[in-house]
């Protein structure tokens, strides 16, 4: 059986970390890579105003970028 994947944005990323450490769901939860809170930043740095980060991995991805991780065997390669 493959469970599903849900991915939950939020801006508030450590209080639904504890929400689902406490209903021991963290399968379920999305923490968006480093790199979205970083390019997020910059982005509202320079435009001035808001964005969630929903907004930014998405348009991060229809860019091109890929989320690599250490746990993919494929990683650096």
């Amino acid at each position: 059986m493959s469970k599903k994947s849900v991915k939950l944005y939020t801006d508030n990323v450590l209080e639904e970390f504890y929400k689902h450490t406490v209903r021991g769901s963290l399968e379920n939860l999305h923490i968006p890579h480093s790199d979205v809170f970083y390019v997020r930043e910059a982005v509202q740095a320079h435009y001035g105003r808001p964005f969630t980060l929903k907004h930014v991995e998405e348009a991060m991805r229809a860019e091109g970028w890929l989320e690599k991780s250490y746990s993919n065997p494929n990683y650096g390669k």
